[in-house]
């Protein structure tokens, strides 16, 4: 065997984009739906995180680099690039609602959050994007730190970083007296 079956196979799916597409959607939807669904508070905004950046990859097929290592770490990354404006809105949209919003529905408000806060998806929601990327993948996927460095596109010694500080900073909320708001 020279190789040459598998190099006329993969011209003929980069030659047609809706092919290579369904080939990457084939080969990483299971691992980026896993991922999608550490990172978003529900499965449906899992599974749109996952369509959405399979939507990207669609709309762009000759971005995507070739080797499944490089595609997966493309993938991840649009995917946490993603994620990472939806909490960019999200806070927004809370400072807005904190400004707008009669003081006694801030007052409920409050309380429904010191309850909330008490969980580990909330103290996830309050890391830094990054962080909580690294984190999910470390604790919870169970990857390497030279796997997360080479799929987020920086060093092990950043990993470590956040993970170390990612970790303090999920101690410190856990630990807050349900009273107190930081």
């Amino acid at each position: 065997m020279n190789g040459q079956p598998a190099v006329s196979a993969l011209l003929a799916i980069q030659d047609r984009p809706t092919d290579r597409v369904a080939a990457l959607f084939d080969a990483h939807h299971e691992r980026l739906y896993r991922l999608a669904r550490r990172l978003a508070p529900s499965a449906d905004d899992a599974l749109d995180l996952v369509q959405e950046t399979f939507l990207r990859a669609a709309s762009s097929p000759g971005s995507v680099p070739i080797g499944a290592s490089r595609e997966e770490a493309w993938l991840v990354r649009v995917l946490i690039n993603l994620r990472r404006d939806e909490w960019r809105k999200a806070a927004v949209r809370r400072r807005y609602d904190r400004e707008v919003r009669p003081e006694r529905e801030a007052a409920t408000d409050h309380a429904d959050s010191a309850i909330a806060r008490a969980t580990v998806w909330r103290a996830l929601d309050r890391l830094p994007p990054r962080r909580r990327a690294v984190v999910v993948l470390y604790e919870l996927e169970g990857l390497a730190t030279s796997a997360i460095a080479s799929l987020l596109g920086v060093t092990a010694v950043t990993v470590r970083w956040h993970l170390a500080m990612g970790r303090r900073e999920l101690t410190r909320v856990l630990t807050l007296p349900t009273g107190r708001r930081q």
